[in-house]
């Protein structure tokens, strides 16, 4: 099992992802860090459940 990455790397990551620039894909930001793109989507996605903005 792979060693799970630092909760600081995950939320520096999300917070790019978030602020990218129009035409910035998801699959081009996980590329830069070393992630796969559908972990930066689960991370992604579990940041908003964390923030209350949806039910998780």
């Amino acid at each position: 099992m792979p060693k799970p990455y630092p909760r600081e790397f995950r939320d520096d990551v999300v917070r790019v992802a978030r602020s990218r620039e129009p035409g910035v894909t998801i699959e081009q930001i996980a590329t830069d860090f070393g992630v796969h793109p559908m972990t930066l989507t689960k991370w992604m996605r579990h940041a908003v459940i964390e923030e209350g903005a949806k039910p998780g």
